[in-house]
C-alpha cells in the first residue's frame, strides 16, 4: 500500500524521526569501538536480547502486540521471518567485526553501496527495468567492486557482505505481513533462542564479559537501545517522508562512518579505496538525481 504521507510530501515529525535515525547510525562505530575487547559474537548476542525490552516496550505502549500474536500461529510468516533473522544477525555480525578489527571503511563501503544493490535486486528479481541512469550507476559501482577485488590490499568481503546481507534483508523484509516494529521484535525473539545457549555456554566456560567490570557490562546493556532505536526511528520516519527524501538522507550514516574511520580511528585510505568511493559516490549522485526526477514526474 501507498503511504499518503509519503506521497504528498516530507513532514517536521518524519524528517525528524528520519535524520535522528541516520545520526543514530553514523554514530554507532564510537559504540562498538568501545567494546572492540568483547568477542564480536557475544556483542551480537547482548544486541539481540536487550533489542526485546527496549522494542517490546515501544509496542506494549502503542498496543501493537495483535500483529506479531497473528505471526507467531501462521508458520510460513514465521519461517520468513527465521530469514530475516538469519539475514540480520549476518549483516550485524559482519559490520561488529568491521568496526573491531580497525575495518571501518569497508562498512561506510558497503552502506554506500547498498541502494544501487537494491535497485539491481529489483531489476533482477521483481523484472523492474532499469532507467538508463540506474544503469549507468550500478556499472559504475560495478567497476569500484572491481578495483576493489583487483587492486586492493585486502579483497572487500566486508562491504560485499554488508550489502547483499542487508540487501536481501530488506528484499524478503517486504514479505513479512506485518508492520516493521512488530518485525524486527519477531527477529529477535527468534534470535534469542541461539543467544540465550551461546551466553549459557559462555558463562559455563568462564568467558561472559557480561558482569567483568561496570563499563563492559553497561555498554553491553545499552547495546539494545543503540540497535532498536534507530530501527524504530527509521520505520516511523519513512512513513512519514517522501522515497527521494529517504533515498539522500541515507548517506548521512555512511559519510559519517567513513570520517570517523579516518579522522577518529585512523584508517589509511589505499589506492584501491581513492579510486573506489570517487566512482561510488558518483554512482549515488546519478542514482539521486534519476530518482528525485522520478519522483517530481510522477
Amino acid at each position: 500500500m501507498s503511504n499518503p504521507a509519503a506521497t504528498q510530501g516530507d513532514t517536521p515529525k518524519g524528517l525528524t524521526y528520519a535524520i535522528s535515525a541516520y545520526v543514530l547510525w553514523g554514530f554507532l562505530p564510537m559504540y562498538l569501538k568501545a567494546l572492540d575487547h568483547v568477542p564480536v559474537a557475544e556483542v551480537i548476542v547482548h544486541r539481540v536480547l536487550w533489542s526485546i525490552p527496549v522494542v517490546g516496550l515501544a509496542l506494549l505502549v502503542r498496543r501493537r502486540f495483535g500483529d506479531l500474536l497473528r505471526i507467531l500461529r501462521d508458520p510460513r510468516a514465521l519461517a520468513m521471518g527465521c530469514v530475516t533473522a538469519a539475514l540480520i544477525s549476518v549483516n550485524w555480525g559482519l559490520y561488529v567485526y568491521a568496526i573491531a578489527t580497525d575495518r571501518a571503511l569497508d562498512g561506510a563501503l558497503g552502506y554506500y553501496i547498498n541502494p544501487l544493490f537494491s535497485m539491481l535486486l529489483a531489476a533482477v528479481l521483481l523484472g523492474e527495468r532499469l532507467t538508463r541512469a540506474q544503469t549507468v550507476a550500478v556499472g559504475l559501482a560495478a567497476v569500484a567492486v572491481l578495483i576493489l577485488f583487483l587492486d586492493a590490499a585486502r579483497p572487500p568481503w566486508i562491504p560485499i557482505g554488508l550489502m547483499t546481507s542487508w540487501g536481501f534483508y530488506a528484499y524478503f523484509k517486504k514479505s513479512l505481513p506485518i508492520g516493521p516494529n512488530q518485525g524486527f521484535l519477531l527477529e529477535v525473539l527468534i534470535l534469542a533462542i541461539p543467544a540465550l545457549g551461546y551466553l549459557i555456554y559462555l558463562s559455563s566456560q568462564g568467558q561472559n564479559s557480561f558482569g567483568g567490570d561496570w563499563t563492559t557490562t553497561l555498554l553491553l546493556i545499552g547495546c539494545g537501545a543503540v540497535t532498536a532505536i534507530p530501527l524504530m526511528f527509521y520505520a516511523n520516519g519513512a512513513k512519514l517522508t517522501r522515497l527521494s527524501t529517504i533515498a539522500i538522507l541515507q548517506y548521512i550514516a555512511p559519510t559519517m562512518i567513513l570520517l570517523q574511520a579516518v579522522f577518529v580511528f585512523g584508517e589509511e585510505v589505499d589506492r584501491a579505496r581513492m579510486l573506489a568511493f570517487p566512482l561510488i559516490w558518483a554512482a549515488l549522485v546519478i542514482y539521486t538525481v534519476a530518482l528525485v526526477r522520478g519522483m517530481r514526474r510522477a
